[in-house]
């Protein structure tokens, strides 16, 4: 029997998130892989699928997980699952970027990880209830 901690087998894995060959397929349409390009398509895809109280917050030196972290709210369990497959679907189509997902099946509070932006999506009861983008805001004003 294999044992091992999440943060073992993670650190065993490659941390390359996109198939480096994809822009030569398509060197005229491909956008430069950069957080900014990360976060704006994110941002965009998220406003386009009506998502509400979108949140940016910057984790450039309060966490080495990534530059940016936002938060949003759909407004039902297949909302939040219709947003999140969609931005999937962009960021695989513009960056050629395969993300990590989480809670996409149920729909309560989608994790996408691109690497550089991580996105939360949420159905408002539970965003109430964690207070994710409140605990990071206030790690930023403490200083830690």
């Amino acid at each position: 029997m294999l044992s091992c901690t999440l943060s073992q087998f993670l650190e065993d894995q490659p941390l390359s998130y996109s198939d480096p060959t994809a822009f030569a397929a398509r060197p005229d349409s491909a956008v430069p892989l950069t957080s900014a390009a990360i976060l704006d398509l994110v941002l965009s895809s998220l406003d386009d699928d009506k998502a509400e109280d979108v949140v940016q917050i910057d984790l450039k030196g309060k966490s080495a997980m990534a530059d940016t972290m936002v938060v949003a709210s759909g407004r039902s369990t297949r909302q939040v699952a219709a947003m999140a497959q969609k931005l999937m679907d962009h960021l695989k189509e513009t960056f050629r970027l395969t993300v990590r997902v989480e809670g996409k099946e149920t729909g309560d509070w989608v994790l996408i990880d691109t690497g550089d932006v991580v996105v939360h999506i949420f159905r408002p009861e539970v965003r109430d209830f964690y207070q994710l983008e409140k605990m990071w805001q206030d790690i930023g004003r403490s200083g830690g």
